[in-house]
């Protein structure tokens, strides 16, 4: 009761920010006369000037308005393209270090150009994280006419790089690039002997994009490089032939939630028999159990088409979240092997972890964090508790005129499908295009 008294009174906390940040916001505003009628080369001369102000004495605080006008003015020169107000809170936020909740359709690659300009003027780097290989480049062309023009230097790290092409693009003023790259070029650099091989600078400031999918969804997504151990393949050959001959809930039970099997006692006699081994609790059969774990798993728990798919005779993983494939990544502790062997391919031989890391844990040591999605406010006590951001819903630049309905859920999977199916069709009728968006890719063939 008392709660909802103080919102009437004050607002909620997400308008209180807002209204602290609209000040500012006129602040940029009451500058573009000024800015608007600065030459091409004035406009760049602002990049030293605000170097110099910053080595005496000035914050990024002091700098941000006449900063944020400069790149608002050196987009609709280049882009044809001028930040809105609500786009400026947006960057306002995201430079304080929060999330900025933007509906989709509002423009966030460009609200980061904002942050972006204004920390790299500091020379340690901003780093822009994206999702994928094809938005990181796609955003990095799309805006380095801006942070060209301003003299900033632009580098892009995308798969298939040397190390002299990646510590290019860390070194330059702003870096783009994916979760995976980033946290896979720190492991790297982790496992180097000179620090002047490192790839890496310091992890000074983060963007996020789609801030939700890779802090909270893949918060626990280890990142693991691993070398090849030289154990033999032909195990994984032996316990794949007599996983088919164990029978569920008799000889072994499967938890799907945690995606783990446990063999009964039934199971345990049957496998000792099949194998020819004695008492498989043995100590010298542990690692034993643990492959037969392993195949079991593979044959209950680990689906083609959805987690995996089989291409030119290689078992390549399927990202959970993005429904892309990642060639070159491998599970661990035996599993990969024992889908190869489930699927009759070439069995590479195991690796051992060399070293690893969560996404959590990485992003957690950028000395400045902060994010853009459109759904975030949803998590926001995660993202507090967690990686101390704060989460700021932006206002939409235009009334909303989509319609966001709620989720209707079916008793099975095929009354969902064929809900689907009939919305789809009348849809159809009408010639509206229909997106559709699924889990798997066999889902996606259905």
């Amino acid at each position: 009761m008392v709660n909802v008294l103080l919102k009437k009174l004050f607002g909620t906390k997400n308008e209180r920010e807002i209204k602290r940040l609209l000040p500012l916001v006129a602040r940029i505003n009451s500058l573009e006369p000024k800015i608007s009628g600065l030459s091409d080369s004035q406009l760049k001369d602002k990049t030293p000037e605000f170097k110099k102000r910053l080595e005496l004495g000035e914050t990024l605080d002091d700098i941000l308005p006449e900063a944020f006008a400069v790149v608002r003015e050196v987009s609709k020169r280049t882009l044809k393209m001028r930040h809105f107000d609500v786009q400026l809170l947006g960057g306002i936020a995201l430079h304080e270090g929060k999330i900025a909740e933007m509906k989709t359709g509002e423009g966030k690659t460009l609200v980061a150009t904002l942050p972006v300009y204004l920390n790299a003027l500091e020379g340690k780097g901003v780093n822009i994280i994206t999702v994928n290989d094809y938005l990181a480049t796609r955003d990095a062309r799309w805006m380095s006419p801006i942070y060209n023009f301003l003299g900033m230097s632009v580098g892009v790290i995308v798969h298939g790089l040397t190390d002299e092409q990646r510590q290019s693009a860390y070194n330059s003023d702003i870096t783009f690039g994916t979760n995976n790259e980033f946290g896979f070029d720190y492991l790297r650099d982790n496992m180097k002997y000179n620090i002047s091989q490192y790839v890496q600078r310091e992890l000074n400031y983060a963007i996020v994009d789609e801030v939700d999918s890779i802090l909270i969804d893949e918060a626990r997504t280890p990142l693991i490089i691993s070398g090849p151990s030289e154990e033999s393949t032909d195990k994984y050959y032996n316990i794949n032939k007599i996983i088919p001959k164990l029978q569920r809930d008799a000889d072994y039970t499967i938890d799907e939630k945690a995606k783990t099997v446990i063999l009964t006692e039934e199971g345990n006699i049957k496998v000792e028999k099949l194998l020819g081994t004695g008492n498989l609790y043995d100590p010298s059969n542990i690692e034993l159990v643990h492959h037969v774990l392993q195949g079991l798993k593979a044959h209950t728990l680990f689906k083609r088409d959805i987690d995996y798919i089989v291409k030119d005779g290689e078992v390549i993983i399927v990202d959970e979240f993005t429904g892309r494939l990642m060639p070159g990544r491998r599970w661990s502790d035996g599993l990969h092997q024992a889908i190869e062997a489930k699927e009759g391919v070439k069995i590479e031989s195991e690796n051992q972890t060399l070293a690893t890391i969560t996404f959590q844990n990485y992003f957690r040591m950028y000395k400045k964090l902060a994010g853009m999605t459109g759904t975030a406010d949803t998590e926001a006590e995660e993202f507090g508790k967690i990686y101390n951001l704060d989460v700021l819903v932006i206002p939409t630049n235009q009334p909303m005129i989509r319609g966001d309905f709620p989720d209707v859920i079916y008793k099975t999977e095929k009354g969902k499908f064929t809900a689907a199916l009939k919305e789809i069709e009348e849809l159809h009728k009408r010639e509206q295009p229909v997106l559709v968006g699924t889990i798997s890719i066999e889902k996606s063939e259905v």
